[in-house]
């Protein structure tokens, strides 16, 4: 699948994005990463991957509705694409390829 290949925090934003549904915003995003991973992520960041993904068509974003806490803010709701879901799929299979060529430990 020539032009699916992501970087890393590319997948681990599409991977999040898919597990958290219709609540994958930027800021649930950027905690989830860390509660996952324990990794910091800047929402900035975060947000450059997105237009990106979404540049790529690997995602799409919708406006959710506006809500007080967010000061009348709506927030910009992410979902993978088709492609998206495909790129995925392809990443896990050559990470299982490899991991399943690993020989085991002589200990």
């Amino acid at each position: 699948m020539k032009g699916t290949f992501i970087g890393e925090l590319e997948e681990l934003i599409l991977l999040t994005a898919a597990a958290l549904g219709n609540d994958a915003y930027g800021v649930a995003i950027v905690a989830e990463i860390k509660e996952t991973t324990g990794r910091e992520v800047n929402i900035g960041a975060i947000h450059t991957v997105l237009r990106r993904l979404e540049d790529k068509g690997f995602m799409k974003s919708r406006l959710g509705g506006a809500t007080s806490e967010r000061g009348g803010r709506r927030k910009r709701i992410y979902t993978l694409t088709h492609a998206g879901q495909a790129t995925l799929d392809h990443a896990y299979e050559i990470r299982s390829t490899l991991y399943k060529r690993i020989r085991p430990s002589l200990s």
